[in-house]
């Protein structure tokens, strides 16, 4: 009777052993599973970060590399229209100067009136920027010939401003930024205006503040 009984319990036990053992495999994959999500999650957001990081470091590096262009550009095209300067006053004997009347290159004063309005209405940077277009290039503002008028540069079609829907009429000279270059004679009229006793010449750049430190420029 007693070993029957010591059987039974073992067959018992044995049972249990065996059931429990049966469970432990799924339990087991449930929480493997979890586990492994979980990794997922997180592999995923750490390279979703990288892109991330790596996306804005582009962006930073194509903004710096755009900027230097426009930077050397305005540079060489400043340079170049200078010369062009030397050979008309050569020729003529001045610069090219809206004197008597003092209404465009006179009055633009880089000292006073810092920040470029680019637009086909016309303000100082305009009025004065064409001026210059013309003494230079010998063209009117629809770029046809001026009777006697020697051409001593040829601006390219991406350094004229044209009014909205208009691709032929001059309304400025348009620098690598989209601003209207700075063309000024202030200094011949009054010593304490502008920077040049020749001329000033000049690209404010990106700058918005009257940072000439920044700008691009001929002093």
């Amino acid at each position: 009777m007693t070993n029957r009984k010591q059987s039974a319990s073992f067959d018992i036990r044995r049972f249990d052993i065996h059931s429990s053992s049966k469970a432990s495999p799924a339990r087991t994959i449930r929480a493997s599973s979890f586990r492994n999500s979980a990794v997922t999650i997180i592999e995923l957001l750490v390279v979703i970060t990288i892109i991330l990081v790596l996306a804005g470091l582009i962006l930073s590096i194509s903004s710096y590399v755009q900027n230097k262009g426009a930077r050397a550009r305005a540079e060489t095209e400043i340079a170049a229209m200078s010369a062009a300067l030397e050979s008309y006053k050569a020729d003529n004997g001045i610069y090219p100067r809206d004197n008597p009347g003092s209404t465009y290159t006179d009055s633009l004063n880089a000292r006073s009136l810092p920040s470029p309005v680019p637009s086909p209405s016309p303000n100082s940077y305009t009025n004065a920027s064409v001026f210059l277009y013309t003494e230079l290039s010998g063209l009117d503002t629809n770029q046809q010939p001026i009777a006697n008028k020697k051409s001593y540069f040829t601006f390219r079609p991406q350094m004229l401003g044209h009014p909205p829907g208009n691709s032929v009429t001059v309304a400025y000279l348009l620098d690598p930024f989209g601003n209207c270059y700075g063309y000024s004679t202030a200094n011949q009229g009054n010593s304490s205006n502008g920077f040049n006793p020749t001329f000033d010449l000049w690209s404010t750049a990106n700058d918005k503040t009257g940072n000439t430190s920044a700008w691009i420029k001929n002093w």
